[in-house]
């Protein structure tokens, strides 16, 4: 029996192909399999015939989707169509990763729990909840998993852009108004494994590092775990940072529903002390 890894190439598809779960992981990705194509996904899992699908790939180009929202639909929502359909009909169980994005950000005072309603407002988020809604209309046997600001060891991700920006700067200017939780990929693949190894019930979980952060703040912790705290950096609100596209300001997400399961992530603290330390190994 086997774990189909959608999407395996990756910042979180390649540490949950490569996480050893006990069991042998296949991986299926661009440019050998299109999610896109409904009968190729249907033929595949019944030759791969896997004991539980997760699919972790999407398209996450936040701002390039609101240039192509026809591709960021067609991964997002009309691929996981196919997917859950496949898993339906194979009766295999499908664990979906979405996004804080689903929620509008506009929540003062506390985060959102998993049983809040979404209202999505950028192109991907749209697309994003859309995806969420298919598995849900066609697979019943389904986990979704809304994950934040995700960093991995690897990858062009916040904290590597921000390293980069300050040795090619040596200043740096930090949105201080936009929130969230910073999110390990590590720590999410051990959270997802643990949930599905203790046989949690399905639904919606938020799996994110324990705590929230502004963008600076983020910032600011990333630049003193890799020895570079002396580097300047301003706040800015995000009207001084135009993008095509707006993420919610306070899409912070609560675990309740895997806390409930006695799984919980470290503090985002710990997290970037641990992307820097491997940070520093692997630029020696």
């Amino acid at each position: 029996m086997t774990i189909l890894i959608l999407g395996h190439k990756g910042q979180l598809g390649r540490l949950l192909y490569e996480y050893k779960s006990g069991k042998p992981h296949v991986g299926l990705d661009l440019p050998e399999f299109d999610m896109t194509d409904g009968a190729a996904v249907m033929a595949r899992l019944r030759d791969i015939r896997p004991e539980l699908v997760i699919n972790a790939a999407a398209y996450t180009n936040v701002d390039g989707a609101e240039a192509n929202p026809d591709l960021a639909y067609a991964v997002n929502a009309h691929a996981v169509a196919h997917v859950a359909r496949a898993c339906r009909e194979l009766d295999v169980p499908l664990l979906h990763i979405s996004t804080n994005e689903v929620f509008d950000g506009t929540r003062e005072g506390q985060p959102y729990d998993e049983w809040d309603q979404p209202h999505a407002l950028s192109t991907y988020a749209r697309s994003k909840l859309a995806g969420e809604n298919a598995a849900r209309f066609h697979h019943h046997r389904l986990y979704i998993v809304r994950i934040a600001w995700l960093f991995a060891p690897q990858g062009n991700n916040f904290p590597a852009k921000i390293v980069a920006a300050a040795d090619k700067y040596g200043a740096l200017r930090v949105v201080n108004d936009e929130f969230g939780n910073p999110t390990y990929a590590p720590h999410l693949v051990q959270a997802i494994f643990t949930l599905l190894q203790r046989e949690a019930p399905y639904g919606i979980y938020h799996l994110t590092n324990q705590g929230y952060a502004s963008r600076y703040e983020f910032a600011r912790e990333v630049l003193r775990e890799s020895g570079r705290e002396h580097i300047p950096v301003t706040p800015i609100p995000h009207t001084d940072w135009p993008r095509p596209s707006q993420p919610p300001l306070r899409a912070i997400l609560a675990n309740r529903a895997a806390a409930a399961l006695g799984v919980q992530l470290p503090p985002w603290q710990e997290a970037v002390a641990e992307w820097a330390r491997r940070h520093r190994q692997e630029t020696k």
